[in-house]
Parts: C-alpha cells; structure tokens; sequence
C-alpha cells in the first residue's frame, strides 16, 4: 500500500473523528495510527491547507460552521446594537457607503442617525430595506442570485455590479479577526466578494463581537493596518486589542453590555 494512500485514509479518519468530537489532539492519533506525532502533524498541515480542519497548538478543531442568516439575526441583538451605536459615530453627512452582509451590518443600518444624507449601496436584501426606513439614503441594490446561507448576492453578477461603485466607506462583515492573519471568511465565494468591495474603498471599517477576535478562518479578506477602523466590544480582550492596535488600525470600544444582552 502507497504512502499516499495510508495517509489519505489516515486524514479519511482525522475529519470523521473531527465530526463527531469537534476536536483532535496529535499525540492521541499517534497512538491510534501507530505512527509518529510527526506525521500526524504534516497530515494535520495539508487538511489544514485544504480548508478541512483549523489547526491549533498540539492538535486541530473542525471548522465552524456559521449559522444561516435567518439564525444569526436573532443572536445577541444588544451586544450588536451597542457595537452598532458606536459604529455610526464614524459616519459624515453625505457619505457614500457599501454595506455588506451581516447581522451586526443590518444593526448599523438601522442606528444611523435620521439627520444624516447618505448613499448606501448593498449585497443583502434585509439591510436595503432597512436603509430604505430612512428618509435621507439614497439606496443601491448589488444584484445577482442570493445565497442562501449568507443572506446576499456574492456571485460574478454582484462583483460585476461592485465594478461601478468606489464608497467612501465599506462596513465589512467578517467570521474571523486576528492580528496578524487579518479578517477571514468561511465561504470562498463570500471571501472573495469582500475583497473586491474592500479594494474598491476609501476606507473599511468591521463590527465584531468578541467571538470573532483571534480567529483565522480558511479566506483571506483583508489584512490589518492603516484604513481599517475595528469597532469591538466594551469587555474585548485587552491583549488582543493592544495588538490590534500595533497593526495601524484605528480602534474604538463600543459601551459595556450586561452578557444577557
């Protein structure tokens, strides 16, 4: 039997065994395949650089899978609404906006303040209705099919549609925030339309709840540096935000909410 064959069914075992307990450490699959730790650790490597597991210190963790948006909306609305009061102080009187998909992006929409002018231009049907409930933006809907599971049009149409727009501002949504792997996504195709709607900007600025600070997801989006605002929450880690920091990023600190909310 081919090396590569043992080790195709060693990774086989690997992502069942990630399936049903969410996590695997080197030093246990050694011991089970009879192998060294070392070469769990270059199996662990490639499915990592396959997008089939994420790598962490002595083993590896399956890969979140990020709920529906019909799910996500409903999660922590005041944690969200605080980051969102905080997010508008960022935006001036006629301002042009693209606002990606997201539930704390559809938050941000419905805190702008109703004296402010603006053009908002969209992927996702939910925030264009919302902004569409404020008597002064000026909305424009990116078209193309809507995904299902991201609530927004991320296809070739929708990035042909981002072709004609160059925003002041882009409030990105991102699964994963980290220092220095930047802002990462779970879905290629999602991935892949925030870079293009980041590149097209003046400036981005992102949204996250704690959850999201120190993850690397499988896509690349943005790095972190000079143009990027993070809004992050009042209670965000301190190292991590000292970090942040060190990167050029300008920071701000939403308000400090009870853990119910």
């Amino acid at each position: 039997m081919s090396s590569d064959l043992l080790s195709r069914e060693r990774q086989d075992a690997i992502r069942r065994r990630l399936q049903e307990t969410g996590r695997v450490l080197a030093g246990d699959l050694a011991r089970l395949f009879g192998v060294s730790e070392d070469t769990v650790r270059r199996d662990l490597r490639e499915m990592a650089a396959a997008g089939l597991c994420q790598r962490v210190y002595g083993g590896a963790l399956a890969l979140p899978q990020e709920q529906p948006f019909s799910v996500r909306i409903g999660d922590s609305p005041g944690r969200k609404a605080t980051l969102a009061a905080k997010a508008v102080t960022v935006l001036k009187d006629g301002m042009t906006l693209f606002v990606d998909a997201g539930s704390t992006n559809l938050a941000i929409v419905r805190a702008i303040p109703l004296h402010l002018t603006l053009t908002l231009s969209t992927n996702m049907p939910a925030i264009a209705m919302a902004a569409l409930d404020h008597p002064k933006i000026d909305v424009i809907t990116i078209g193309g099919r809507i995904d299902r599971h991201v609530g927004a049009a991320i296809g070739a149409r929708a990035e042909r549609d981002l072709e004609a727009l160059r925003p002041d501002l882009c409030i990105l949504g991102a699964c994963g925030l980290d220092p220095k792997a930047g802002l990462t996504g779970l879905v290629y195709e999602d991935a892949e339309f925030k870079r293009a709607a980041a590149a097209r900007s003046g400036s981005v600025l992102v949204a996250a709840t704690n959850e999201k600070l120190g993850l690397c997801e499988p896509f690349a989006i943005a790095a972190c540096g000079p143009g990027l605002t993070l809004v992050l929450e009042g209670d965000a880690p301190a190292p991590l935000s000292k970090a942040f920091t060190e990167t050029g990023v300008h920071l701000l600190h939403a308000a400090a909410v009870s853990q119910s909310a």
